[in-house]
């Protein structure tokens, strides 16, 4: 053995109790809550059996715990009666139940590892309520047996009794109920003359403040300061938090930026005074300027935004389509080199931003004097109505000005979104729009325009590096926010754009800068652009990029389509697309075109296989509604599938219209365009009409617009391009090497062709097709409604029938919402002709 004795190692299995080891609280929980339910059986037991157990516990008192002999009624024997009489005869009576209550909430406080300081709060109110109720049971049962308040309860009521009399205790008491009303309730009563405010918007319960420091014992006999300086303590703490440094310093901001902040002075009560020079008031009122957050800063980076979150903001997570070598750079087993899709066009050139026009910006710079002028304006509208602000920033847009007010202490936000016109009025201003509150920020906005605006070009914003440097599979550059920052968004997440506003208020402009933005970012190899323009002049000039951009049916004589049965045709064969790239989405187990793209890229697929690179597929459509009133449904159905499935296989549609209706965009389509933008109309309603919500009425046209994606709307202006800008840089595209065949979407058999073919034969028809051509010939209407709603048949089976009827001449053709012309004039013309076709064709 070893001489030194090594020292004795305490033991691992020591048992170590304390009470900040959460096992050990949630024990005594649980303990509790069993302490809990042992007193509510005895408690019921004793409201039962009193009469029997009391006078034995009054003789033996203690000793009934220690005598076996004593025999009692309460249900958990000897110690049930002693514990419920000490409670209920000893302690408060009846009220005694309100010790279980406390007993169970401190046990779950303990389970939940919750704070004791609420539990303290819930303690002291329970037990000043058991105390007065104790005493209220006593004096309406003071003749009666049982006790119901106990002693407790007995000892104060006639105490009380002896030293007020009988009158003064019902006096006193009606005082505790009136004080324990106003102490828990706190309720808002105004007199006015003989009025008295029935509504109690200041209920509140207050809570006991366990928390001890210092100050708190100190600050009794502390010096007292003077009623002035504690005065003006009290407004600043109140408004700011802390007092200011010099009274009459202007704070300026050292971050260039930071908004405007205009504070409100120390000189400002709550209520402003009667002889106070309102001249004087808005002097004291200080205005920090700051200037606004530069498009780009020195180093390539963006200023964060202050208004919400742009959409799709860039996120730079594995593979993106969008990068300089523009493929995949992943392993792939045998060893192929990847699939590199710009190949063929590989001498590309991405337009240059020389052939875009740089507007002068410093005329629409806005000056000291106006922010100080509007903001004197806006607080003096609002003081005449009583509101008061505690704080007021503003912050510098393009065209538009946000004033962001903190409103007073018992100030209702409803009573400032009434004086949208009122501010409006004084400030002499159209497109006064008021945010109350803006989300996320606690603050109420006012939204006033400037006098000088200012344009924002295409070129400042797509040349900004935020623009340049986004990782999207299809960024769009829109324009800037009101605090000036550039707004890029991803139309693929999206996923579809629904433009809309009154005739010349931008939406030209907005399909413009959409595309260019497209124009500057991707290339040929990666989206393709499906134009229909009913108006034919707005995107003809696009025609132009035929072989690198477009694409359109391998029939069509121009790439943009214009004619209405084309439109058709066009979008039946999206919907032909769409359904083959599921399937070969489903061949090669992805979810979706990036998934799909990556693994062509890497060659796990193999074309072969029927596999190929799958490029984005923009469908633009301007004058929707034009589309809807001469084909109706026939348009309405494959936008309706395109809208709903076409995501996840990077069909994306962006659809144009002035006024979206009920009739022109249906529910079915309006659910799956969660992204809308609205320029200027007329009326609320049509505002509601687009965003579901009002605003777009107020705003300024000229490329002012609002943007809708979800809950969230963000007030923009709208980058400017002109169309010499446009077509060079369409001529810059068209110039150089093109695809060598055009992207041609799928075949589809002209309808009307293969309607008229002789191909129909009568077992293809449909069993109720006899039926149905009788009902059109006698009505002479020729319509799908009718054979569907006097048929009792489905609008798709009627459909179907209606289209056999017009390819074998039995009514003609679709007239948007018209009924069809009935070919036939009489029944038996009819028989005969069915009878030929039987005997033919069968």
């Amino acid at each position: 053995m070893s001489k030194k004795r090594a020292k004795k190692k305490p033991s691992s299995k020591a048992i170590r109790i304390s009470f900040s080891d959460e096992r050990v609280r949630k024990i005594l929980g649980v303990i509790l809550v069993f302490i809990a339910l042992y007193l509510t059986i005895a408690f019921v037991s004793y409201f039962f059996k009193w009469e029997y157990d009391q006078d034995k516990i009054l003789k033996l008192s203690g000793d009934i715990l220690f005598d076996p002999e004593v025999k009692v009624q309460n249900w958990l024997g000897r110690l049930g009666a002693f514990t419920s009489h000490m409670f209920f005869y000893w302690g408060f009576g009846l009220c005694s139940f309100g010790f279980i209550f406390l007993i169970v909430r401190l046990g779950l406080d303990l389970i939940r590892q919750a704070s004791l300081k609420t539990y303290a709060n819930v303690f002291l109110h329970t037990f000043i309520i058991m105390t007065f109720f104790s005493v209220v049971l006593e004096f309406l049962f003071s003749n009666s047996e049982f006790c119901w308040g106990g002693l407790m309860g007995n000892s104060i009521c006639g105490y009380l009794s002896s030293f007020l009399g009988q009158v003064g205790l019902v006096l006193f008491m009606i005082l505790l109920v009136v004080a324990a009303f106003i102490w828990l309730v706190n309720p808002l009563i105004q007199l006015d003359g003989l009025k008295m405010a029935h509504s109690f918007e200041n209920i509140s319960i207050p809570k006991f403040d366990f928390n001890f420091g210092k100050n708190d014992f100190t600050s009794a006999t502390a010096e007292p300061k003077p009623k002035k300086e504690r005065k003006r303590k009290s407004l600043f703490e109140d408004l700011d938090g802390s007092m200011p440094k010099t009274e009459g310093v202007e704070e300026v901001s050292t971050k260039s930026d930071e908004p405007i902040e205009l504070k409100l002075p120390d000189s400002t009560p709550t209520k402003p005074k009667k002889k106070q020079n309102t001249e004087d008031y808005f002097d004291t009122l200080k205005l920090d300027v700051a200037e606004s957050a530069p498009a780009d800063s020195a180093d390539g980076a963006t200023t964060a935004p202050q208004g919400p979150k742009p959409v799709g903001s860039p996120k730079a997570v594995g593979p993106d389509m969008d990068s300089d070598a523009l493929y995949v750079t992943e392993d792939n087993p045998d060893d192929f080199e990847p699939y590199d899709p710009t190949k063929e066009l590989s001498k590309y050139k991405f337009p240059e931003f020389d052939s875009l026009i740089d507007y002068d910006t410093s005329t629409g710079q806005i000056d000291r004097s106006e922010l100080e002028e509007n903001k004197n304006q806006i607080v003096k509208t609002l003081l005449n109505y009583n509101i008061k602000i505690t704080k007021i920033k503003a912050t510098i847009g393009p065209t538009v000005t946000l004033y962001e007010i903190v409103p007073a202490p018992g100030v209702k936000i409803s009573s400032i979104k009434k004086l949208e016109d009122d501010i409006a009025l004084s400030l002499a201003a159209l497109g006064i729009r008021i945010i109350a509150p803006i989300p996320g920020r606690g603050t109420v906005g006012i939204e006033v325009p400037n006098k000088n605006k200012q344009i924002v070009s295409f070129k400042e914003v797509a040349s900004s590096d935020k623009f340049k440097t986004c990782k999207m599979d299809l960024p769009i550059v829109l324009g800037k926010t009101i605090s000036n920052e550039i707004f890029v968004a991803d139309l693929a997440k999206m996923p579809h754009l629904l433009i809309a506003g009154a005739t010349g208020q931008g939406k030209s402009v907005g399909i413009n800068t959409v595309l260019m933005s497209l124009l500057y970012k991707k290339h040929p190899s990666q989206v393709k652009l499906v134009m229909i323009d009913p108006k034919k002049v707005e995107l003809y000039p696009y025609s132009y990029l035929d072989k690198h951009f477009l694409g359109y049916l391998p029939d069509s004589d121009e790439p943009i389509v214009t004619d209405t049965k084309k439109v058709i045709q066009t979008l039946t064969s999206l919907t032909v697309e769409m359904d083959d790239r599921y399937d070969l989405l489903k061949k090669a187990r992805a979810r979706n075109i990036k998934e799909y793209n990556e693994k062509f890229v890497a060659r796990k697929i193999s074309p072969k296989d029927g596999h190929k690179f799958l490029p984005f597929i923009v469908l633009v459509i301007d004058e929707f509604a034009d589309l809807i009133m001469t084909a109706g449904k026939e348009i309405e159905m494959p936008i309706a599938r395109l809208a709903q499935l076409a995501r996840a296989i990077g069909i994306h549609l962006i659809i144009a219209t002035q006024r979206p209706s009920v009739k022109i965009i249906t529910g079915m389509i309006k659910a799956n365009f969660p992204a809308r933008i609205a320029f200027k109309v007329t009326s609320q309603i049509d505002s509601r009409t687009i965003l579901d919500a009002k605003g777009a009425e107020q705003l300024i046209g000229k490329g002012d617009m609002l943007l809708s994606v979800g809950s969230d709307i963000v007030r923009l202006q709208c980058a400017f391009v002109d169309t010499p800008e446009v077509e060079a840089v369409i001529q810059h595209i068209s110039d150089q090497k093109g695809f060598a065949e055009p992207y041609h979407l799928p075949e589809v058999a002209d309808e009307n062709s293969e309607m008229g073919g002789s191909n129909l034969k009568w077992s293809d028809l449909d069993p109720m097709f006899e039926e149905a051509t009788r009902l059109i010939v006698s009505s002479q209407h020729g319509s799908t409604s009718s054979i569907q709603r006097k048929m009792q048949l489905g609008y798709n089976r009627a459909g179907r029938i209606m289209d056999q009827m017009e390819s074998l001449g039995i009514v003609g053709e679709a007239n948007g919402s018209k009924p069809r012309q009935v070919l036939f004039t009489s029944e038996t013309e009819l028989m005969h002709y069915l009878e030929h076709l039987k005997s033919g064709k069968s």
